[in-house]
């Protein structure tokens, strides 16, 4: 057992070096990109980019969000906040309604690359997925399953994921009978009862409910 911790600890450590390694390959200013909330019910969709300027040790407990405990996210999204460039674009339900989610959620990305360039200068846009970001003309590339590839990528989808879950937490103050603290959007069990129940909320996406409460 201790021996397969040990192993087990090797592997994540050397995951996490990867993180670094696989930007410092481009030998150039990157910024990372990575989104939240593309999927749920309700909420907005958002956007993070991110600039690592300089390599810190709390960056060791980077991996994508999905992996990471909430507290420990909490944790990094301070440090990230703090010791990194950071943008972060939203893209409203009703943009989503709009649009179409994935037309909201460049659009979110575009605003986060916005906020960056108030900031600071960069080369080369990593974006996770694959999808190259629409109407965006600087370089970027499309890297798929970047939050487990990308440091920088692996930091954006930190700061999406907790900026997201925050609003949705603020929104549950509004509107308490939706817990959406619990389910932060997505369609679960509870969730759909509740819609059932009440039916949408000024927070939920028009176009996502058709399947559950009909046209």
């Amino acid at each position: 057992m201790v021996k397969e911790k040990s192993t087990l600890k090797k592997r994540n450590e050397e995951s996490e070096i990867d993180l670094k390694k696989f930007d410092e390959g481009y030998h150039k200013i990157i910024v990372g990109i990575d989104e939240a909330g593309r999927g749920p019910l309700a909420g907005p969709v958002v956007a993070s980019a991110v600039i690592v300027q300089e390599y810190f040790d709390e960056l060791k407990e980077i991996n994508d969000s999905k992996k990471l405990s909430e507290k420990k996210r909490e944790k990094l999204f301070d440090l990230i906040n703090k010791r990194c460039i950071v943008g972060v674009g939203i893209a409203s339900e009703k943009e989503i309604d709009e649009i179409n989610i994935l037309n909201a959620t460049f659009l979110a990305m575009r605003r986060a690359i916005e906020k960056i360039h108030e900031k600071a200068e960069f080369d080369i846009v990593l974006v996770d997925g694959n999808h190259k970001i629409r109407e965006y003309e600087g370089e970027q590339e499309a890297i798929v399953k970047g939050d487990g590839k990308s440091l920088s990528i692996a930091a954006a989808s930190i700061i999406a994921k907790v900026t997201r879950d925050r609003m949705l937490v603020e929104a549950a103050k509004k509107y308490p009978d939706y817990k959406f603290e619990k389910h932060k959007g997505y369609g679960t069990k509870l969730h759909r009862e509740i819609l059932l129940s009440k039916g949408p909320s000024e927070y939920h996406r028009k176009t996502f409910l058709k399947k559950i409460l009909g046209e």
